[in-house]
């Protein structure tokens, strides 16, 4: 039995009834709510490993519960959700959803993020039990302690803007990171000039850090939304 265990908040039963038959068939232990007051019970009384929310449910909207849970705890909040806008996809992130997957889905989709997912979580715990301040992820590596980020063990030269973006990207590995994030991490503020640097910026790092920025395997574009780096084995 997989040791993952998940919230499901979804109160259309054909729909929830898909995703724990899911869960179910791939061995991962889960738990449910129809509505946003009991999804933020359940995940304070049982501490899931991650949260599948839909947005729209019948008391309080899932942003809300997004909030509430994020005032207390930082578990992975996989938004599953018929709103496809992208302003829509820009509150749920900016609120601290960690990935939005948009109805209708596929189950290996389903599957895939739930996989992103639990690697991000085993690095973040492999990284709170080390002492090195060392980040890996394919040929890719960054030493914090002394500032320098390297790939094939070769020292790349990067800008302080390119290698604290780096970082943030880094720190956050399988999480969509929104434009409006980013760019009050990096400058203090968001606005819409920070964005279009943040592109330059983020042009000019792929061109360091990928063999083929046409076709980046590190960091993922969400048009429209903001970046995400991809675990590379």
């Amino acid at each position: 039995m997989n040791k993952t265990l998940i919230l499901v908040v979804e109160d259309d039963a054909p729909i929830r009834n898909l995703i724990t038959t899911t869960l179910k068939t791939h061995d991962y232990k889960y738990i449910v709510a129809a509505n946003g007051e009991n999804a933020i019970m359940e995940a304070s009384s049982y501490n899931p490993d991650i949260v599948l929310l839909d947005l729209g449910l019948p008391d309080i909207d899932g942003v809300e519960v997004i909030r509430r849970i994020r005032s207390w705890s930082n578990m992975p909040i996989i938004v599953i959700s018929a709103r496809s806008e992208d302003s829509d996809k820009i509150e749920a992130l900016d609120e601290g959803a960690d990935d939005y997957l948009t109805k209708p889905f596929s189950v290996e989709e389903l599957l895939a993020r739930l996989r992103v997912t639990q690697r991000r979580l085993a690095i973040m715990d492999a990284s709170s039990t080390s002492n090195e301040a060392i980040f890996t992820n394919g040929h890719l590596k960054i030493d914090f302690a002394a500032g320098c980020a390297y790939l094939d063990n070769e020292e790349l030269h990067l800008t302080p803007i390119e290698y604290k973006l780096l970082c943030l990207m880094a720190k956050n590995i399988g999480k969509v990171l929104t434009h409006t994030y980013i760019t009050q991490k990096i400058w203090g503020s968001s606005w819409e000039n920070d964005v279009t640097s943040l592109r330059v910026f983020m042009a000019t790092l792929r061109k360091k850090i990928e063999s083929k920025p046409n076709s980046p395997q590190y960091i993922q574009t969400h048009i429209g939304v903001g970046y995400r780096m991809m675990k590379v084995e």
